[in-house]
């Protein structure tokens, strides 16, 4: 029996991965699919998929993308979430300043280097015309990290998904003093190189796989209830979320909005070039549009 390691956030976005893996579809061919929640964020999930750590990580876009022009072996398998990532601006719930153009020189709490919590400072920076090379950054690993590294006295900005520290929003541990929203598609399926070799046409089917499972959950009428009591959240929340999120329900990938997104990146200083798609993608594998 073989196993194939998939890595992910625990976050509700990857509720079709666990339904998925949870009725092990590969067993009478000899492979168990074994999920791994990772809470420190893309840039770790990047190590793992570097270090023959995972076989497969749902990552968000922009961090593999970066990645893989400095060395990542690994390719994208198409995409998981096609719609934007919601990022939540917060700092310290009891911190004086109550509004994002009171900041001027900010300092960033991020999982780690290359995560999108970093990288996201960039979108933002951009968007509120701070100068890049003035951003500093503080590496805290998770939520649980950047809770604990909040100072009322210090209004140091922590990006995270905003409906996943809405309870901490809510509770006033923390303030979400605004929004800035991914400019490309979220999260990305990307499988190592040597997964591909060793695992072949099964890393297609699973893909595909959740692709159902993501569009059994669209149309249903309990998810938002499911999502709700799985992962703690308000209802009322979760049916938000749902109108927002898009997940990928096929393997069609827009060329024009993916070098779109890369040269966004490259001006935000993410990429350094323009990527060739055939280099991360597996051409006969994806329906390329437009």
């Amino acid at each position: 029996m073989k196993t194939l390691r998939i890595t992910g956030v625990p976050e509700h976005f990857n509720l079709p991965w666990k339904k998925v893996v949870a009725s092990q579809p590969f067993l009478e061919d000899g492979i168990r699919l074994e999920w791994v929640d990772e809470s420190r964020g893309s840039g770790q999930m990047n190590k793992a998929l570097r270090n023959d750590e995972t076989d497969i990580a749902i990552v968000l876009t922009e961090s593999f993308l970066q990645d893989f022009e400095n060395g990542n072996p690994s390719k994208i398998l198409g995409y998981h979430v096609v719609s934007p990532l919601i990022w939540g601006i917060h700092i310290d719930g009891k911190c004086e300043v109550s509004k994002l153009d009171e900041i001027k020189s900010p300092t960033f709490l991020i999982s780690r280097m290359g995560s999108g919590s970093q990288l996201m400072s960039y979108v933002l920076a951009k968007r509120e015309n701070w100068s890049k090379e003035d951003l500093e950054f503080k590496v805290i690993g998770n939520l649980p990290g950047a809770l604990e590294a909040m100072n009322p006295d210090s209004p140091d900005l922590f990006l995270w998904e905003k409906y996943t520290t809405k309870p901490w929003v809510d509770s006033a541990e923390i303030k979400r003093i605004g929004e800035v929203p991914s400019p490309w598609p979220c999260f990305v399926i990307v499988a190592t190189d040597k997964a591909s070799s060793a695992f072949g046409e099964k890393l297609f089917q699973l893909r595909d796989l959740i692709y159902k499972e993501s569009e059994k959950l669209k149309n249903s009428k309990t998810t938002a209830q499911e999502i709700a009591e799985i992962y703690d959240l308000k209802l009322e929340d979760v049916v938000q979320w749902l109108k927002q999120t898009t997940w990928a329900i096929s393997n069609e990938i827009s060329i024009s909005q993916l070098k779109k997104a890369m040269a966004e990146m490259i001006e935000l200083g993410i990429l350094k070039n323009e990527l060739r798609l055939s280099d991360f993608l597996p051409s006969d594998r994806v329906s390329f549009v437009d």
